[in-house]
């Protein structure tokens, strides 16, 4: 099912340092854009960290310091995903808990105003989790009859990530197709509620 949409959605998946929102940094960052007519667009940005990428998160998306030694940093590229994102809404899976408190801290740390507070925020993981509670691979094999190629990739887990929603909302017809709708059915508030607080926290001390 087509997703029905007065603005664009954007998904996006980040590979990262760590899970740290407040200290570990974005390597990897890939952006899928739907459009209300249903035309896409996506870009995929490498990044140098500007820290020491751990072994052990190496073997999970195969990204290693050697690779983006010569790659710009988030600084630089800044605005360019700022850009890109454009006033789109944004999805993603455990984005909530995840992916957007850490690209609001990337952000807010080169002094970039993400505009957090005028964007929808659907995440799929908590649809899947409510209607099936399973994983991002079993997601996809659940809902689209697909194995998950290359996961841990920014790039497949964020089509993943776009086809799981679509499966969703045709399996589920109790899900309205509208993002003011998905975001609210999405939202963890007390999850919200911390990251806010946290990004206040943060943006005093960088302000």
């Amino acid at each position: 099912m087509a997703l029905n949409l007065q603005k664009p959605l954007a998904f996006f998946d980040l590979e990262t340092t760590g899970i740290n929102i407040t200290k570990d940094r974005i390597i990897e960052l890939h952006i899928l854009k739907v459009f209300p007519n249903q035309e896409k667009q996506s870009k995929t940005f490498l990044l140098n960290p500007t820290i020491p990428i751990p072994k052990e998160v190496t073997l999970i998306h195969g990204i290693a310091d050697e690779d983006v030694k010569d790659c710009p940093t988030f600084e630089q590229k800044a605005q360019e995903i700022l850009d890109f994102f454009g006033d789109a809404d944004l999805a993603g899976y455990n984005s909530n808990r995840f992916d957007i408190p850490l690209i609001t801290e990337e952000f807010l740390r080169v002094n970039v105003d993400f505009k957090l507070g005028e964007r929808k925020q659907i995440d799929v993981q908590n649809i899947f989790h409510k209607m099936e509670k399973r994983t991002l691979e079993a997601a996809l094999k659940f809902y689209c009859q697909k194995d998950l190629v290359n996961a841990h990739s920014a790039e497949a887990d964020t089509v993943a990530t776009y086809e799981i929603l679509e499966a969703q909302l045709e399996r589920y017809p109790e899900l309205i197709n509208n993002v003011d709708y998905l975001s609210e059915f999405t939202i963890d508030q007390s999850i919200i509620d911390n990251g806010r607080r946290l990004i206040k926290e943060q943006g005093k001390n960088l302000f």
